[in-house]
């Protein structure tokens, strides 16, 4: 890779070669997953919501009329968190979920889409849209569907993948 500075390597100013190209295919992923997550925030920041509240709705605005149970919206998250049930609180305080135990099962809660949160998924659609037409006015459909086999692939050699206890960025999270 020497003699060549990459486009990513200009944003983020490093000065050194990659160590290899999956190095650099790999943190090309992180900086641009940073740059997506960024571009819906701003666009869902009007709204009062975040990407993850947004995810919920639209999930519970798919499993409308029978709602869906916590632990099955956690399964379906764009991005993981170990707050749903903190997630889910913040929702319903806004009125936007509500939350009732299931009859079959007292110890399951079912989630459901309320009205508002209906309403407010209806005003956040159209603007959530802005990022993807930016994607479609410089790739190719052929490209795209090439990119999410792709990322289909990554995500499936990731897929368990943890530092081991004694990495030192393991350690700082601590």
């Amino acid at each position: 890779m020497a003699g060549r500075t990459s486009r990513l390597q200009q944003e983020i100013r490093q000065t050194r070669p990659f160590r290899s190209v999956w190095h650099e295919a790999f943190l090309s992923v992180l900086k641009t997953a940073d740059v997506f997550r960024r571009a819906v925030s701003g666009v869902l920041q009007p709204h009062g919501i975040t990407a993850q509240q947004y995810n919920v709705l639209r999930i519970l605005r798919g499993a409308e009329p029978e709602g869906l149970p916590t632990l099955a919206i956690a399964g379906r998250l764009i991005e993981e968190t170990p707050g749903v049930t903190r997630l889910l609180d913040r929702l319903e305080a806004r009125q936007l979920i509500r939350r009732t135990r299931c009859r079959k099962d007292r110890r399951q809660v079912l989630c459901r889409i309320t009205p508002a949160g209906l309403r407010l998924l209806e005003q956040t659609d159209e603007c959530i849209l802005a990022p993807e037409r930016n994607l479609a006015r410089v790739w190719k459909a052929s490209e795209a569907r090439a990119l999410v086999a792709l990322m289909d692939r990554a995500r499936e050699a990731m897929a368990g993948s943890r530092l081991p206890q004694n990495h030192p960025d393991q350690r700082s999270n601590r």
